[in-house]
């Protein structure tokens, strides 16, 4: 009871008698050890049934630290020496006995407490079987064999019978008193207000020994068991030791003063009602140990399971994930309470919809893929998919499965599923695409034209090479130049020339539409075209348009002699064949441009000396003057 003492660490009153309980409890050794000697002195004939002052003294000395037991040991041997004397003026043989009684506690107390200082515990199994190995069996056997030989020799008794009287009488005494003293020594320490709620039930067991005992006419020593399991129940296995106890005491009593149900005349001696009472008492006692001890392991068991909801409580009640158990279709047979603040429903309204109510009609089938591996052996697996929620919409979760087996068939029974919500990682993982794509595409595109940079064409012109090379078809590239450019900068400066290369952009991407083409910036004022699956009289085509676009916009240069912004062009057209690279159509569209630059600019040349006959244009036809030079 963790609160209750570090309440009593707390208060005042209770903080001295633990500063002092040493001097507190050594003289209450001596006033609980001198009755219990008195009492059975008190009825010398009662000697040999039931001897409980050996079980007082080790209940003290079992709660005691051992630096303590000297004192206690001492205080006990007192007490059962006046005990003694009050009654009887043999003392030697008082002595010795006494002596003897002392050892017996001390070698039980030694015994019990050799391996471990913790507190006792009757109700525990493996300390039950240790205090009747030890304290019931081993102390009382030990110091009968030495009782033995001193009664035969002092009171003429036979040294058997001597035996079993001595090893009878204190083991039923300690197995009595030890538990009973423990549970009274331990009453401050114990929450009284339950003991004042159930003290009632001691009434009846005091009525019902009187009872039983005073008379031997009507037999109701039956009557006792159920109250002692009551008491045991409600207050506990040390006071119904207590009980117990009172119940052995009365029965002694009358017993020995003739009357009683165990007092009949069958008897062939004098001897045997005593036996059979502590024989019944002793039944009764390993009733209550037994009884006990399946309490305690049940009570054990109700501890671990509530540690269990209070952990299972706890994790479901506090996780942000939705804790789901469900059959194969998805119906939940219990849903944590996650589940209203990620979807809106609350878990009593979740309970009949499947993952057909509750998923997104696109996820369904990905779902039911999953499904499937776990009923046919899939231990765990994990999915992104959609919900429904309360509000309009859904939410991306992530759900991981788990199939729920059998213990004893092993055969797959349903689901766990593990529920998170995954929306905000979902909108990070498509801002960072949108991102990429966007480094993407600036990795890839001119900043001034907005055409492809030279990046990206070299990558294009590898791709349609080996496309080319692969279905033998034609690929085209025009190498595109301004005229008298820097002439142009020199006169209108360079926003005019990064506005006249914007122009000759627009014009180029006018005309070349196809979605395999591609026109990018080369380099400086020099564009480059790739027409895939084209020829030498496509490409051709392809570049009169481009410079009748460039012409129809008018772009004044004073510098250029016909007073407009021009362009020359080389064209090139090769099928691709092994032992060829593609740096040879840019060397020859590259040739075909400076023959335009020679042959004085606003032309389109052809220039193809590997494969001349692309299309069927003779070799000779090298270059083409560019239509309409005027305006």
């Amino acid at each position: 009871m963790p609160g209750k003492s570090a309440f009593i660490g707390r208060h005042p009153q209770f903080s001295w008698l633990r500063r002092h309980g040493f001097a507190v409890r050594l003289p209450l050794c001596f006033l609980s050890v001198f009755p219990a000697t008195v009492i059975v002195r008190f009825m010398p004939e009662a000697n040999h049934m039931i001897w409980a002052a050996n079980g007082v003294l080790l209940a003290f000395l079992i709660l005691a630290p051992r630096r303590r037991w000297p004192a206690y040991l001492i205080a006990g041997l007192i007490a059962q020496t006046a005990g003694s004397v009050v009654f009887t003026t043999q003392w030697q043989m008082n002595l010795a006995l006494t002596a003897m009684n002392i050892t017996e506690a001390f070698i039980a107390a030694l015994l019990l407490r050799r391996a471990s200082i913790a507190p006792p515990r009757f109700t525990d199994r493996a300390y039950l079987l240790r205090f009747i190995c030890y304290g019931v069996l081993a102390g009382p056997l030990a110091m009968g064999l030495l009782y033995a030989p001193i009664a035969a020799r002092w009171q003429h008794a036979a040294p058997l019978p001597a035996l079993i009287e001595w090893l009878v009488a204190d083991g039923l005494g300690i197995c009595l008193a030890t538990p009973a003293w423990v549970a009274i020594l331990r009453i401050r320490s114990r929450d009284m207000i339950g003991f004042g709620k159930h003290w009632i039930y001691l009434l009846p067991v005091v009525a019902v020994s009187l009872a039983t005992f005073s008379q031997n006419r009507i037999p109701l020593q039956f009557l006792l068991f159920p109250l002692l399991i009551l008491v045991l129940l409600r207050l506990g296995l040390g006071w119904a030791s207590v009980a117990l106890l009172f119940v052995a005491w009365v029965g002694s009593w009358f017993t020995v003063h003739g009357q009683g149900p165990f007092v009949s005349s069958n008897y062939f001696s004098p001897l045997e009602p005593t036996i059979v009472v502590q024989a019944y008492i002793a039944s009764v006692m390993f009733m209550l140990y037994a009884v006990s001890v399946v309490l305690e392991s049940r009570y054990a068991t109700e501890r671990r399971l509530r540690k269990i909801v209070v952990l299972h409580t706890l994790v479901t009640e506090n996780s942000r994930d939705v804790i789901v158990l469900a059959d194969f279709n998805g119906r939940p047979r219990y849903i944590s309470s996650a589940v209203f603040s990620l979807t809106g429903w609350k878990p009593e309204e979740t309970m009949h919809r499947g993952f057909t109510e509750v998923a997104h009609p696109d996820d369904l089938p990905r779902i039911e893929a999953l499904i499937r591996k776990l009923r046919t052996g899939a231990e765990s697996a994990t999915i992104e998919y959609r919900i429904r929620l309360r509000t309009e919409g859904y939410i991306w979760v992530e759900g991981s499965f788990r199939s729920i087996r059998d213990p004893e068939s092993g055969d797959c029974s349903g689901i766990l599923q593990m529920v998170r919500d995954i929306s905000g990682r979902k909108i990070a993982e498509q801002k960072l695409q949108e991102a990429y794509r966007a480094v993407e595409t600036l990795a890839i595109t001119d900043a001034l034209t907005g055409l492809a940079n030279r990046r990206r064409f070299d990558q294009c012109l590898m791709t349609e090479w080996r496309r080319g090379l692969r279905d033998h078809n034609p690929l085209a590239m025009l190498l595109i130049d301004v005229d008298l450019f820097k002439s142009y900068n020199d006169t209108y400066g360079h926003v005019r020339g990064d506005s006249c290369l914007k122009q000759i952009a627009e014009a180029a991407q006018d005309v070349v539409a196809r979605p395999g083409d591609l026109v990018a910036r080369f380099g400086g004022e020099e564009f480059a075209v790739i027409l895939p699956n084209t020829g030498n009289e496509g490409a051709m085509r392809i570049a009169d348009e481009i410079c009748e676009g460039l012409r129809r916009r008018n772009l004044a240069h004073s510098a250029n002699p016909l007073g407009f912004l021009t362009i020359s062009v080389g064209c090139a057209a090769i099928v691709p064949s092994f032992g060829e690279h593609a740096v040879n159509l840019v060397e020859a569209a590259d040739k075909a441009l400076y023959v335009a630059k020679r042959n004085g600019r606003n032309q389109v040349c052809l220039g193809n000396a590997t494969h001349a006959a692309a299309d069927g244009l003779p070799v000779a036809a090298i270059s083409q003057p560019a239509i309409a030079k005027s305006a």
